[in-house]
């Protein structure tokens, strides 16, 4: 029993140490492309479109084209969230089919 009591609290603090420095690592722009994309894909709003990622030391810029304007906003909206994302250009044309 005493030995749960000693092991619990310090396999808890390895696995805080452990995950720090995946925390403090820098995120690369393909990472946040990926990501970006990943999430623009899986919305149902925005549902991937015919959007080009484009980004440069963690400045986000979205071209191409979407069918309604709440998509434009959602696809920008997903871009700041992601973590990493320092701005965001929303390029995108409304482009009625």
């Amino acid at each position: 029993m005493k030995l749960k009591r000693v092991l619990l609290p310090l396999v808890l603090l390895l696995t805080l140490f452990s995950t720090v420095p995946a925390a403090n690592k820098p995120v690369t722009d393909d990472f946040l492309v990926d990501t970006i994309r990943q999430k623009l894909a899986a919305d149902q709003i925005v549902k991937g479109g015919a959007i080009e990622v484009i980004v440069k030391d963690g400045a986000v810029t979205l071209r191409g084209s979407v069918e309604e304007d709440r998509q434009k906003n959602k696809a920008e909206k997903i871009a700041k969230k992601v973590n990493g994302v320092k701005s965001v250009v929303n390029e995108l044309k409304i482009a009625h089919p």
